[in-house]
Formats: C-alpha cells, structure tokens, sequence
C-alpha cells in the first residue's frame, strides 16, 4: 500500500552536481530518475521542481554585475536546462515524462496548465515544472510550494544531501540534533531554515506538510511513499 498517490518533489540544483564543481553529474542524474521511475511504478504520480543552482544562482548574479531581475531569469533558464536533462535521463529508462514551463519557450516544453499535467498523471507521465515561478525575487522553494498547490499534491518532499532537519547544520555542528517531525510553529519559533519563508507560509496556509529527506541514499524516496519513518516531517 502506498501513502502517497501524488507528490511534488523539490530538488535542488546543486544536488546534481555530485563530487563536481559545477554542471550536471551524470550517476547522480542516473540515480535520482531511477529512484523516482521506481515509485511511478508503484502508481505514484510524481510532479519535480528543480533548481538551477548548478549552472547559475540569480542572486549571485547581482555580485557579478547584472540586475537582480536579469539575474533571476538567467537563474530561471538554468533550471530548463536542469529540466531537459532530467527528461533526456528518463527517456534513457523508458519512462514518460513531460516538460512544462511557467514562461513561453516553444520546442521545450508547455506552458503550466493544471488540467493539462493532471493529463499527464493520467497517462502515466512525470511532470517537470521548469522556470520558477516565471517571475524574478521568488525562489524554486516557492515555486515547489506553488506547484504542489496547484496540482493537490499530498505532501512536498524536499530531497537534500542531509537525512532530515536539524537543530543546527549537521555539516557544521556535530552537536546538531535530527527532528523526527516538527509542527510549522516550532519551524518559526526555532528559526529553522528549511526552505524561504514564503515558501513555508504558502505551504502552511494550504495545509500542505513537507518532509525533508536525502535523496542521496537510494532507497528513502521509496520508502517514504510505503510509509516508512525517513528523513523529518514537518506537520500541521
């Protein structure tokens, strides 16, 4: 029996790098489609939001000597690269998977319709929400949290490189403790840093509980869907 039958599924640009400096790590790429294949298998209809991080972060772009707004679209471009790149791998294993964009970009992908990707669920695809939001000063944290709205996911799952939320940095302080599950209330009493506060709210606001878990160890994003304890639950 599986727990969730509709998922967003947030990853970060960064993680597709693996071991590597910049760019896109093709095990890792291989990795993540094959887990994700694995739980459509089970009936899991399965929406991804990735960043674009490991090609260009628009904020980093204000330092280099664009505009914030300018930086953000480069940003926003990056993450449709990130997201051809996840379709080309899961073509390579035979799953369909289709492209959606918040912004016209013709030949790439569609533009975001809700009834159009339920479509896609129906006919058995993976859906691939590229572009952010389509707008400059939000984040793909926000535009996870946007998408998982809109289409009626169940639950956000954030796949990061650490197994869950933790008192501290755990890559930083050894003496950072996990939470198992958290309610959104300790999240902002704690000032934990989970994903952007808007993101967060938005999540709040529209019931939506998020579990953060690493997608680095194959094997969670499954267990995750048959209901097992993996990574931290953050609840209502």
């Amino acid at each position: 029996m599986i727990k969730y039958k509709r998922i967003l599924l947030k990853l970060s640009g960064e993680s597709l790098m693996g071991e590597d400096q910049y760019g896109l790590n093709v095990d890792i790429i291989h990795s993540y489609v094959s887990q994700i294949k694995e739980i459509a298998d089970l009936g899991v209809e399965v929406g991804i939001v990735i960043g674009g991080g490991n090609i260009f972060r628009g904020l980093s772009g204000t330092g280099k000597g664009f505009d914030r707004v300018k930086g953000d679209s480069m940003g926003m471009l990056a993450t449709v690269i990130n997201s051809i790149a996840l379709q080309a791998a899961f073509e390579r294993i035979d799953q369909k998977s289709r492209v959606f964009t918040s912004f016209v970009i013709e030949s790439i992908g569609e533009r975001f319709n809700k009834q159009i990707v339920l479509n896609a669920f129906k006919n058995k695809e993976i859906a691939i929400f590229s572009g952010g939001t389509g707008n400059p000063f939000f984040t793909t944290d926000t535009a996870s949290a946007l998408r998982a709205v809109e289409i009626e996911a169940e639950i956000l799952l954030k796949g990061t490189r650490v197994d869950g939320i933790y008192t501290a940095d755990p890559e930083k302080d050894k003496n950072a403790t996990k939470f198992d599950q958290i309610s959104f209330e300790d999240v902002y009493e704690k000032n934990l840093k989970i994903m952007d506060l808007t993101a967060f709210t938005m999540c709040k606001e529209n019931k939506l509980p998020i579990l953060v878990f690493n997608m680095n160890t194959p094997g969670n994003l499954k267990n995750i869907i048959l209901g097992e304890k993996t990574g931290t639950l953050v609840y209502l």
